[in-house]
């Protein structure tokens, strides 16, 4: 099937997938939950082959890491699937309602967008999480993954295309792509996708953005930050500063610099390294923090670089102010994380960070879709239009205005014989 066919499919798909009922929707993702674990072999099986052919072509540990999908992984998105079952569905919820006139209520409606290109990493289990939410907000959903993990891909997606026709969804609502020709294709597809979610490199994303007409949900770097207060608790500083780093550092919310205020960095700095050392974590630090811990020294450019490894910088500074010029500079506006006892320094932080994600003595890797019970996520978004943060299925939704009259006319308003009232109502849509 052509490029052109897949999204033809795809839109005609999705009017009824609008349509679907929250029951037929939670039918098809319990059927997909249990397909997925009945065919687990099939997809372990298709892993190990991407997991063999990567290592052969020598990719980086980081790319290994995400690329494995294993019994621990598949129980995860299995999990994540029964988890979305039980959120009320986003589809038909009245977000406002208005009398304009006695007998003419306008009403405010969400609504699916229709056709999402998403286009992700090496992690099948993005797969999973992106199609199962699709499917829970009405939509159709078209995937590209990562070559490497082409085989893994296709395995999921069939076994989730099979379970979603036993449930009644319609032809054509998921459709995976192969290969960097037909993302080609699909930038030129303006007429039937409604939203691309790139998920990769800074400099991938800005490509898709230059290439498309089709409106682009960006999530570019993950250069994320942990400010350590001189009013810090040393020791939730370094569990939050260990936490944010290595939990899990292949990961666009992994802390890539530490910020440590000069007051408490004589404190601080020989903690966090044992911590660092223990995990071999190379340090790359400035000349201030050279002069207190052992470290590689830290070049301009690493204040900018997201390393998705075990690496790490760090800098000094004079206080919150130099802490916020500094992430608001060098930062990629996705998660940053300050750790202070005092209350007012955690607000300022919070407020002038220009993050989508701004914490307050946590680590930086609480920021995540299925973390913030959004049931899981479609990515995450540095943008500020649309969808922020962790996107879940809010960010997969529109509106449409719904308006119920009976027999209203605009030339009566126009001549005065009628007046509008605008008047508030609490209450829901329904014909």
């Amino acid at each position: 099937m052509s490029i052109l066919d897949i999204c033809k499919s795809a839109k005609s798909a999705s009017i009824y997938m609008a349509g679907l009922s929250t029951a037929v929707k939670n039918q098809a993702l319990s059927q997909i939950a249990k397909s997925l674990q009945s065919n687990s072999e099939k997809i372990l099986q298709a892993n190990r082959q991407d997991m063999e052919q990567a290592e052969k072509d020598n990719l980086g540990a980081a790319l290994l890491k995400r690329l494995k999908f294993d019994e621990n992984k598949l129980a995860t998105v299995i999990t994540g699937i029964e988890s979305l079952i039980e959120v009320a569905d986003p589809v038909g919820d009245t977000l406002a309602a208005t009398e304009l006139d006695s007998g003419l209520e306008l009403y405010k409606v969400s609504c699916p967008l229709g056709v999402v290109g998403v286009i992700f990493e090496s992690r099948p289990d993005a797969l999973v999480q992106i199609s199962t939410l699709c499917l829970k907000s009405g939509n159709s959903v078209l995937l590209k993954g990562g070559s490497e993990a082409d085989k893994t891909n296709t395995a999921l997606a069939d076994v989730i295309t099979e379970a979603g026709k036993k449930a009644g969804l319609p032809d054509g609502w998921l459709g995976l792509l192969h290969s960097r020709e037909d993302v080609a294709q699909m930038l030129g597809m303006d007429e039937y996708i409604d939203l691309l979610i790139p998920r990769g490199s800074n400099e991938f994303v800005r490509h898709i953005m230059n290439n498309t007409n089709i409106p682009v949900l960006g999530h570019a770097d993950g250069i994320c930050h942990v400010y350590i207060d001189s009013d810090a608790d040393i020791d939730m500083a370094a569990a939050i500063a260990l936490d944010s780093k290595c939990q899990y550092v292949a990961v666009c919310n992994a802390a890539e610099t530490l910020l440590v205020d000069e007051k408490t960095a004589d404190r601080f700095l020989p903690k966090i390294k044992a911590k660092f050392d223990e995990k071999n974590v190379e340090i790359l630090g400035c000349e201030k923090t050279r002069k207190i811990i052992d470290a590689k020294p830290a070049a301009e450019k690493d204040w900018a670089t997201e390393y998705l490894d075990y690496v790490i910088a760090v800098k000094m500074v004079g206080g919150i102010d130099e802490a916020i010029s500094h992430i608001n500079t060098y930062g990629s506006g996705h998660t940053d994380a300050i750790v202070t006892a005092e209350k007012q320094k955690a607000a300022k932080f919070m407020d002038m960070v220009d993050s989508a994600d701004v914490f307050w003595n946590c680590s930086t890797r609480f920021s995540d879709g299925y973390r913030y019970g959004l049931g899981a996520e479609v990515g995450i978004s540095t943008n500020k239009i649309h969808a922020r943060g962790p996107v879940g299925m809010e960010g997969l939704l529109t509106y449409k205005w719904k308006m119920i009259g009976s027999g209203q006319i605009v030339e009566d308003y126009s001549k005065g014989q009628k007046q509008f009232s605008h008047k508030k109502l609490d209450k829901k849509f329904k014909i």
